[in-house]
């Protein structure tokens, strides 16, 4: 999936933007807590055409943070780390939306900072964006931009959505075909290996891909290293979504975090499964919680590989301890399998690869409606709904709809009557009967 930087100095409407995209198409956003600011990431689907959007702190060149002139500045601080995150994001973005301010007319600090995306305009689809242009006289005043050397300009309000749609409408037409696969390959399942830096991704893929394993090609993916490799052994055949490499250019801790991150929402975007992966000694950390959180949310296979398990001192005990453990910090997703591994030691690898194909199966598993009701109707009626305001709750009957995510609707009298602790009570007891173990699963209320 192609993705957008949304950038540019502080206060010229880059968050408005960027939920101008993601809430009008109803995307899914999600919050990752950085160290001096929230960092956004948004999903925004245009002409049929999906791409994942970055909203980034605000660029201030500390090399200009004494100039009278430069408003922007004062009483702001800008730690080097954001700025940095910023140009990583421009590193891995197709597109680049550079914001200004038409209110605020242009600064020094839009100078300081358009030499810097200028040097991206040979690479990436750059797009210099007059934001706030409400009315005729902001819109004229905006014609003072074209000084800074960017041939595609687009003078929109964010907040009003005035000139939104054509700022669309250019930005899709620029995306790269994320279509790198083999033909043959396009229907084969693809697993992302996912999870925080140095919990053993590189020593997973390095065991799955290793010289004993049939590798039939590596294919190099976008400018960001992405390589889908495809894996071909013991009849088991599927594409492995590399997430592992990094490139620590920069030392600071933050920064590959950031990065780290921006990788792994890329290839969560583009599986049918994660292998999540987190280290034995560390536990559950917030971070994993919510990248786990969010592949549920894209309504992905998931499987948790607790790695490094050789590390740990254990009775038979240990693990069904860690396992409980794991289900308390992640809540009500105590439907996704867990596995403990050593990727060092090779041991239970290959019992990743078929929980893995297995969820694929679950994924894609369609269950008949007669065989839905005949076991879970009894059921029903043995335990059913409490009343509403003394009126009885009757569900008839229930079918899987035909969608790429799997739906269960429940056709019944009073469907805004229902709690959360009987869809909960449902939702069990269709892991239990017809084992979705690793899918996530949805159920809907429609009336009879």
């Amino acid at each position: 999936m192609s993705i957008v930087a949304i950038v540019g100095r502080p206060n010229v409407g880059k968050s408005t933007i960027f939920n101008r995209f993601t809430e009008s198409k109803n995307a899914i956003t999600y919050n990752i807590s950085g160290t001096t600011r929230d960092r956004n990431y948004g999903e925004c689907i245009w002409n049929g055409k999906t791409f994942t959007i970055i909203d980034t702190g605000g660029y201030v060149d500390q090399t200009n943070k004494n100039k009278g002139n430069n408003k922007e500045n004062n009483g702001f601080s800008m730690t080097k780390s954001v700025n940095n995150q910023i140009k990583l994001a421009i590193n891995e973005s197709d597109v680049i939306l550079f914001v200004v301010d038409a209110k605020d007319g242009l600064t020094d600090n839009d100078k300081d900072f358009a030499n810097i995306i200028r040097k991206y305009k040979g690479n990436k689809h750059v797009i210099l964006i007059v934001n706030k242009a409400d009315n005729e006289r902001l819109d004229f005043a905006g014609y003072e931009f074209l000084q800074l050397g960017f041939d595609n300009i687009f003078k929109i309000s964010a907040a009003n959505g005035i000139g939104t749609g054509d700022l669309l409408d250019d930005i899709v037409n620029n995306l790269k075909d994320d279509n790198n696969d083999n033909e043959d390959n396009t229907n084969l399942p693809k697993f992302a290996i996912i999870g925080q830096p140095n919990v053993g991704k590189s020593s997973l893929l390095n065991v799955l891909l290793g010289n004993e394993r049939s590798i039939v090609n590596d294919e190099s993916g976008t400018t960001r290293d992405s390589i889908n490799s495809l894996y071909n052994l013991y009849n088991k055949k599927f594409i492995l979504v590399d997430t592992a490499g990094i490139r620590k250019k920069n030392k600071e801790k933050e920064d590959i975090e950031f990065y780290s991150t921006l990788r792994s929402l890329k290839s969560l975007e583009s599986c049918d499964v994660c292998l999540y992966i987190i280290d034995a000694t560390l536990g559950v950390e917030n971070e994993d919680q919510k990248l786990i959180n969010l592949a549920v949310k894209y309504k992905k296979g998931i499987v948790i590989i607790v790695n490094k398990w050789d590390l740990i001192e254990k009775d038979s005990k240990t693990a069904d301890i860690f396992r409980k453990k794991i289900y308390e910090k992640l809540k009500n997703n105590n439907f996704i399998p867990i596995i403990f591994t050593s990727a060092l030691k090779k041991n239970n690898i290959f019992k990743v690869i078929e929980k893995g194909l297995e969820i694929y199966e679950n994924k894609n598993k369609k269950i008949k409606t007669s065989e839905l009701n005949d076991k879970l109707l009894p059921i029903i009626n043995s335990n059913p709904p409490s009343s509403s305001r003394g009126r009885e709750i009757k569900i008839k009957y229930i079918t899987q709809l035909p969608t790429d995510n799997v739906i269960f609707a429940f056709f019944c009298n009073r469907p805004d009557d229902i709690n959360n602790n009987y869809k909960t009570f449902l939702k069990n007891k269709i892991y239990e009967l017809f084992n979705f173990s690793g899918v996530p699963i949805q159920l809907i209320f429609r009336s009879k």
